[in-house]
């Protein structure tokens, strides 16, 4: 039995490993980068430390909407990351027989963003790989520019949380 902590981006449902997820909050203040891919919203202060923000919509290629509504701050390595998705649906056990390994195609996805798909009481859950959101360049450039934030404040502190 594994746990996932399942959330919608336009209408479909996805899952990441219970275990990943530090913790769900509303949309904050986002402090945008230059120079970084699209689906990088940019960087927010959440206590104490900043992280970085993936917009899921766009890394999957749907489009924007205003339905942003939470931010998945999840382990990504040994940092952390916020996921942007439209809602959190629940917290879902999913036993091994209700995982499978994702089709070598699935819905335009790249299958390296997924570790399989679930399937519980006639929903399809498409539980994503987070280590692989990123390719090693984004999260060279990500790091590159995150080290910039550190080296000059960047005006992001404590007093920028909620």
């Amino acid at each position: 039995m594994s746990k996932f902590a399942v959330f919608t981006i336009a209408d479909e449902m996805f899952g990441v490993e219970i275990e990943r997820v530090v913790e769900i909050i509303r949309v904050q203040k986002i402090f945008s980068l230059p120079g970084l891919p699209d689906f990088l919203s940019g960087v927010m202060s959440v206590r104490g430390g900043v992280i970085p923000i993936v917009d899921l919509r766009r890394r999957f290629g749907k489009e924007p909407s205003g339905r942003k509504e939470r931010i998945i701050i999840a382990h990504f390595g040994q940092e952390k990351i916020g996921l942007f998705v439209d809602g959190i649906k629940e917290i879902m056990s999913l036993a091994t027989e209700e995982m499978t390994t994702p089709p070598s195609l699935f819905k335009g996805f790249r299958t390296e963003y997924l570790t399989g798909l679930g399937k519980k009481d006639g929903a399809i859950i498409i539980l994503l790989n987070i280590d692989n959101l990123l390719t090693s360049e984004e999260k060279i450039l990500l790091k590159e520019s995150m080290g910039l934030i550190e080296e000059s404040g960047a005006g992001i502190n404590k007093a920028d949380q909620r």
